[in-house]
């Protein structure tokens, strides 16, 4: 077996006990979870999954403006509720009406 060391880390208490309850459905614990990230990381000369500051893809970003932007403009139609919406979709689809 190889000669193994200690490694200490600090982290949020809840995001631990998170990961270790996680760790723990998937059958190992902390110290194996974090072994096989480490053995990932230096297999792939990197860390082993992305990292960014905007999880958002650009067609996604897209849609949060233009929903915001309707959101804001009093001239968009306005539902009471989805079923409302629903109605008036399956109404169009079908070709009674033009909304």
């Amino acid at each position: 077996m190889a000669e193994t060391t200690n490694l200490n880390i600090r982290m949020d208490k809840k995001l631990k006990e998170q990961a270790e309850q996680l760790f723990s459905e998937l059958g190992m614990n902390m110290t194996t979870a974090f072994t096989i990230f480490a053995r990932q990381a230096v297999r792939q000369g990197k860390i082993p999954f992305e990292i960014s500051l905007n999880p958002y893809n650009l067609e996604t970003i897209a849609a949060m403006d233009e929903a915001d932007k309707i959101s804001r403009d009093p001239k968009a139609k306005r539902y009471a509720s989805f079923d409302e919406l629903l109605s008036e979709v399956l109404i169009v689809a079908e070709g009674q009406d033009e909304v």
